[in-house]
């Protein structure tokens, strides 16, 4: 991807961008179908590409999570969810009702907090930014439980109760210690084992 990108200067005003307008330029072709990107709060910002330290957890959690999904949810990986008219964002992983993709196909995934299970990012080089930014913007937008993912130490942050722009609680597992949500009472994966 040989995109160029650009850092806000602070203070000034900048276009924001929504939802709209992302549809729009994704039918005029602006956008390379191999970009990844998410809008928040109005902004463009690029994902970088990800190592197999990423990739194999992702895909690992995936199949467990598969395995312990109740049969009227989706496991998706990156899917593409609007949750306001300025923010699309895509998660790693994402456990979600199906009924929300009883839809127009040429939509973004609406869903309602309530429709989210479990958002999960898994991350190597962005854990500050899902930290801090996600984890904000999806305590904002109702998510019951969000996890972030340390790729490379296998720490999983279980995020649960939002508040505003808070957790109630946020819960530090170690790479040994299966993280556990009342959703999926059937999921058990240690991060340590994956190979």
């Amino acid at each position: 991807m040989n995109v160029a990108v650009t850092r806000a200067a602070d203070d000034l005003p900048r276009r924001a961008f929504t939802v709209d307008d992302i549809s729009r330029m994704m039918e005029a072709g602006i956008f390379a179908e191999d970009e990844r990107f998410e809008l928040i709060e109005g902004d463009l910002v690029m994902m970088n590409p990800q190592h197999i330290a990423h990739d194999r957890i992702k895909t690992v959690l995936n199949m467990a999570l598969v395995r312990a999904a109740p049969a009227d949810v989706f496991v998706g990986v990156e899917v593409t969810i609007e949750l306001a008219r300025n923010v699309l964002v895509r998660p790693d992983i994402a456990v979600i009702s199906q009924s929300v993709y009883d839809a127009d196909p040429k939509t973004f995934a609406r869903p309602r907090p309530e429709d989210i299970l479990l958002l999960i990012e898994v991350a190597s080089s962005s854990i500050s930014y899902d930290r801090r930014v996600k984890a904000r913007l999806y305590a904002r937008h109702g998510i019951r439980e969000f996890w972030v993912i340390d790729a490379n130490e296998r720490t999983t942050w279980i995020h649960t109760g939002s508040t505003g722009e808070r957790w109630s609680s946020i819960v530090e597992r170690a790479p040994n210690e299966a993280p556990t949500t009342p959703t999926l009472p059937k999921l058990s994966i240690r991060l340590s084992e994956i190979g």
